[in-house]
């Protein structure tokens, strides 16, 4: 017996920690509920069939708040325990735990302050329970949860839909397989009409839960009784119907004790014709102690199940507060080592982006290999090296002195002009590949689990990257340019060297002492001596030639190959540039400066960047509180259970 009643104990224990932490079930929470594993008796009636005085001739006291209407606003778990020897009875709120309150006048008192505290001073109801301890040599260890009467009609003051909040509410207890239903209904009313019955039914259809109650037998008319119900002829039930007499509405205004009250009841049932020989199965003494007895074989039953549950419970929530995170410590040293650590699993998500264990590091080779070409592709050098302004460069180029054998000048202008082109591409290059990083800083702050707890400090995590990867992109712009600017500084003479040279295609001119030839020049002058130089035709005339449209054309075909083997070194170079200067600087080195500053601040400015999202703080800490509670009901049941 002392095993059983520490399990009720327990049971009450776990019960009262599970309306601290918000679950007394019904709830939408992802998390299975404790509560609604735990047997319990409920005890359900209409208004006016007798439920507080059923429940306080259970207690042996006076304590429960009395009118018209709904007086049982919120669900009240009355938890019986049994003391020993004459120790003065005594109560305790759950909202109240250092408060024992000797004069039940105050307990009712305060059940209907707590009542109005989240209800207000209106008929409305809620679901949250009280819990309310009674300590009593004159009571068995019992758990019974007094629930709102049931209605038919809402009065005024009422919600509209008071009565099917009511059901609603009624029904979360009743509906759970581990409640035990304790059906109360008047004698002076057809029971087919009892709305207690009318729902235990639909939610046990087998009477297997169900614990049937007629209340005021004493009260029938004369010649009547109700033997067809308790003897189990007009409703059956898997268990025996009780029988009560309550107290009237005399003996309330006059506040007739309880236990006067308890052996009156006795008499009547012993002394009734009708009922003679069912007095030692009636009287709420009686229905008290088959409901204790009934509640420690349904909790001893269910131990295995409830275990069970506790058990899958605990890896819900543990795996629950893995995925959330664990609780940050409050010392800076450790707070420094949370943030380096995040900041190490957030830098190794991003390297696994660019080296292609994650994708998104293939967009940079896709810079390479099809921007960069297609930019280079692009570029005017057509319009650049147009026979037009080939002409135009040169001659400019020239100035007043037309060249002698190659335009040398004019090159170095159309190629300069040229590679000035490469710049733009380059430049591209660098901020299409810094977009990339930028991209992937993004993308691997949102990837790293461990960070998602701490918006603050992914915010200034990000402005960090992004502002190392800002510097490694000037940096890169100015290698990149410096790459074209070499190349316009310094021109790859060989390339010049191996092309064909107009002078020798021409043939070589006389030396500028071969008098022969200039006698036979005067002997034989040329038919057009005497002609303007400008008239003489262009063909007899190797100035004239070099001034031509082909001469033109060679200069341009000329540039043109020439540039196409810069760009060609460039389309190779400008990769390696970025490459260096952007890419591997974000590997190694892209957060050198955020971890400089890091190890510069105080515990409090740590504790800012550690500082989470409220609900995500408060979720977790609830989890952390129920698993605690679920920790220490798996090792008191599991104790009490080797006990058994």
């Amino acid at each position: 017996m002392a095993t059983m009643e520490s399990l009720i104990g327990l049971v009450n224990r776990i019960q009262r920690a599970c309306t601290a932490l918000g679950d007394y079930g019904g709830g939408d929470s992802s998390l299975s509920s404790l509560w609604d594993a735990l047997p319990s008796v409920a005890v359900v009636g209409g208004q006016s069939s007798g439920k507080s005085s059923v429940l306080e001739s259970i207690v042996g006291r006076d304590f429960l708040p009395r009118g018209s209407g709904i007086v049982t606003r919120r669900p009240l778990v009355l938890q019986l325990h049994q003391t020993e020897g004459r120790q003065e009875e005594y109560a305790e709120f759950g909202h109240l735990p250092r408060r024992r309150f000797t004069d039940f006048s105050l307990v009712r008192k305060e059940i209907q302050d707590e009542t109005d505290r989240i209800t207000g001073k209106t008929k409305q109801i809620s679901p949250i329970p009280i819990h309310l301890s009674i300590y009593s040599p004159k009571v068995v260890n019992l758990t019974l949860i007094d629930l709102p009467g049931l209605t038919k009609i809402a009065v005024e003051g009422q919600s509209e839909t008071i009565v099917e909040d009511i059901e609603n509410m009624v029904r979360l207890y009743v509906e759970k397989p581990n409640s035990i239903i304790l059906a109360i209904s008047p004698a002076n009313q057809d029971i087919a009409t009892s709305d207690a019955i009318k729902l235990a039914k639909e939610v046990d259809p087998t009477g297997e839960r169900t614990f049937g109650v007629l209340t005021k037998l004493d009260l029938m008319d004369k010649g009547t009784n109700a033997l067809d119900v308790l003897e189990g002829r007009a409703y059956r039930l898997q268990h025996p119907w009780v029988g009560i007499v309550n107290r009237s509405q005399a003996d309330i205004n006059k506040n007739t004790d309880m236990m006067y009250a308890r052996r009156r009841e006795q008499e009547y049932f012993a002394t009734s014709p009708d009922y003679g020989h069912l007095a030692s199965r009636m009287g709420s003494e009686y229905l008290a102690k088959l409901l204790s007895q009934h509640l420690e074989k349904v909790i001893k039953a269910k131990i295995p199940s409830i275990t069970s549950m506790i058990n899958k419970g605990i890896e819900e929530m543990e795996a629950e507060l893995d995925r959330l995170g664990r609780p940050i410590a409050v010392d800076a040293g450790a707070q420094l080592y949370t943030i380096l650590e995040l900041c190490r699993a957030f830098d190794k998500i991003f390297k696994e982006h660019l080296d292609g264990g994650r994708p998104g590091g293939d967009r940079i080779y896709g810079v390479f290999d099809n921007q960069l070409p297609a930019a280079l592709r692009k570029l005017p050098f057509d319009r650049h090296l147009s026979l037009q302004n080939v002409r135009k460069i040169v001659s400019e180029a020239d100035g007043y002195q037309p060249h002698l054998i190659a335009p040398e000048q004019g090159y170095r202008r159309l190629i300069e002009g040229s590679l000035s082109y490469f710049r733009g591409p380059a430049e591209a290059s660098v901020d299409a590949v810094h977009f990339v990083l930028k991209e992937l800083v993004r993308k691997s702050i949102g990837e790293t689990e461990e960070l998602r707890r701490f918006p603050t400090l992914q915010s200034a995590l990000a402005a960090a990257a992004n502002e190392a990867l800002e510097k490694f992109r000037d940096e890169s712009k100015k290698t990149v340019v410096r790459l074209v600017d070499m190349e316009s500084s310094y021109l790859t003479v060989d390339f010049f060297r191996k092309l064909p040279q107009e002078v020798e295609r021409a043939g070589p001119a006389p030396p500028p002492g071969d008098r022969r030839a200039s006698s036979a020049d005067r002997k034989n002058p040329p038919p057009d001596r005497g002609i303007p130089a400008a008239e003489r035709p262009n063909a007899v005339d190797p100035l004239g030639d070099r001034y031509a449209d082909n001469h033109f054309r060679r200069i341009g075909s000329n540039v043109s190959s020439y540039i196409g083997m810069v760009s060609d070194t460039l389309r190779s170079t400008i990769p390696k540039a970025v490459v260096y200067c952007q890419v591997k600087e974000a590997k190694q080195n892209l957060l050198n400066y955020f971890y400089t500053q890091i190890g510069r601040k105080e515990g409090k400015q740590l504790a800012e960047l550690l500082d989470e999202d409220p609900s995500l703080m408060s979720k977790r800490l609830d989890i952390a509180k129920r698993l605690d509670l679920y920790k220490v009901s798996r090792d008191e049941i599991e104790s009490v259970s080797w006990v058994r």
